[in-house]
């Protein structure tokens, strides 16, 4: 059963509708559903179906073509000597088909691009000379090797160039669809446990399948992450490298950002990874964030050259903090680590993560939804004079108003005391010194279990709780 994905079945029930061939092109990171979508979509039913091989030379990607040929129609299919042979077996397996509308799906379609293989021409060749040129032909190309997908045909300058006809950007799950996904599989799970899920796994469909419903999120955390054999305990660098063909200088960004929950600065950045600051770091930094672990965001009234980049992957967050550096030989380890002070600095720091990307969400209860507003980050040092204050949500609104926003996780509703409301005061102040803004500054308190009432919570404008952040 398909979960959310309302536009993007939309895009490819009009893809199959039309009167005319389609190229459609699904990509996003690694597991999260987009060849489930993919074929629940259309049935299982394909004209042709195949799937490209990891790290295999041209010879090997093209046994396994021809191999796809001849279980689906093409029983005679010779080894083709290149991959213009190889497409044109295929336009002659379509020619044959008495399907009326022609879909053929090619996944990880990055692999089966090996070095020297001339497999772009192919491609090109084969939607330009044949598939264009008639009008019962669907070919859908996915692939989660985002940098490849974006480089070679969303951008690519030559036969493809404008020729694709859709773009399906798949992301993760957001905390409704893994609400629907839960109750699909009769998870058992209430909405904080639900919210503690998604601060570890995120919003990857793949990661919530394998959760056991006949266990606590905590012992699935277990068995996932800390038993000897947990399924991901190991996805780390499977992840990384399944996504870019020299994975070892994103990591290195990766791990670096993983040190400073803020974000760093470009020039940060460099200086810590050694890195050459050129066109190839932009690409990879361009990279991570189309892949969703990291986002650039400017901190307010500085340009872009002052952006911060930012990690924001749950699983990768989760991964530094409690499991890559873990000496400890204990399969209950997360179990044990409940009501702890590390976990709780942990569920603080998750928590902003995670509403950070449900700002719609966050919009949308503050009913500003419809006015264009712009969302940014700021800070300032400290002197001997002044207290540092930093805000790592602030919506810029159209209407004359900015929401400095403050995030807390707790199990009980949050208690404002005397203490806390002087660190919101100093932080409101400081920020309107500084910016000199003209804008109304409404303090938004997006607490996950909402505030206690008192004199102090009656300062806050707008409350946000984490049951809002349910909303589709």
């Amino acid at each position: 059963m398909l979960i959310g994905r309302k536009e993007e079945q939309r895009k490819l029930r009009e893809a199959f509708e039309s009167e005319y061939s389609e190229f459609v092109v699904v990509y996003g990171r690694r597991r999260v559903g987009k060849t489930f979508l993919i074929r629940e979509q259309f049935h299982y039913k394909f004209t042709f179906a195949h799937t490209g091989l990891a790290k295999k030379n041209t010879r090997e990607q093209l046994q396994n073509f021809q191999s796809s040929l001849r279980r689906q129609g093409y029983e005679k299919a010779p080894l083709p000597a290149n991959w213009l042979e190889a497409f044109d077996m295929l336009a002659e397996l379509i020619d044959r088909s008495k399907d009326k509308r022609k879909v053929v799906f090619i996944d990880e379609m990055p692999w089966m691009d090996a070095p020297r293989s001339s497999f772009l021409p192919a491609l090109e060749h084969f939607w330009n000379g044949f598939a264009s040129a008639r009008k019962d032909v669907v070919l859908i190309a996915c692939g989660s090797a985002t940098s490849w997908i974006i480089k070679k045909l969303l951008k690519n300058k030559k036969g493809l160039h404008n020729r694709l006809t859709y773009r399906i950007h798949l992301q993760p799950f957001t905390l409704h669809e893994c609400e629907q996904y839960a109750r699909h599989r009769k998870l058992g799970m209430n909405r904080k446990q639900l919210l503690e899920g998604y601060m570890a796994l995120g919003g990857v469909a793949y990661y919530w399948s394998l959760l056991d419903k006949s266990k606590s999120l905590a012992l699935n955390i277990d068995s996932l992450f800390f038993s000897k054999d947990g399924e991901l305990r190991e996805e780390y660098d499977e992840l990384y490298a399944s996504l870019f063909n020299h994975p070892d200088k994103y990591l290195s960004i990766i791990e670096t950002l993983g040190k400073k929950k803020s974000g760093m600065t470009r020039a940060e950045i460099v200086n810590e990874t050694r890195l050459i600051d050129n066109g190839k770091l932009s690409d990879m930094l361009e990279d991570l964030g189309n892949c969703g672990f990291i986002r650039k965001y400017n901190t307010i009234g500085k340009k872009s050259k002052g952006a911060l980049f930012q990690l924001i992957d749950a699983y990768t967050l989760f991964y530094f903090k409690f499991v890559r550096d873990n000496l400890i030989n204990d399969e209950h380890f997360w179990s044990k680590s409940l009501d702890t002070s590390a976990y709780f600095n942990w569920c603080g720091l998750a928590f902003e993560r995670v509403c950070l990307l449900h700002s719609r969400q966050i919009k949308a209860k503050l009913g500003v939804a419809g006015i264009i507003s712009s969302e940014y980050a700021w800070w300032i040092e400290g002197n001997e004079e002044k207290s540092g204050a930093q805000i790592d949500l602030l919506i810029d609104r159209n209407d004359g108003v900015i929401n400095l926003c403050e995030m807390k996780y707790t199990k009980t509703p949050f208690k404002i005391d005397s203490a806390y409301d002087a660190v919101l005061q100093n932080k409101k102040t400081r920020f309107i010194e500084a910016t000199e803004t003209q804008k109304a500054i409404h303090l938004t308190m997006i607490s996950s279990q909402g505030l206690i009432r008192n004199s102090f919570s009656d300062e806050i404008q707008c409350q946000v709780t984490g049951n809002d952040l349910f909303d589709e």
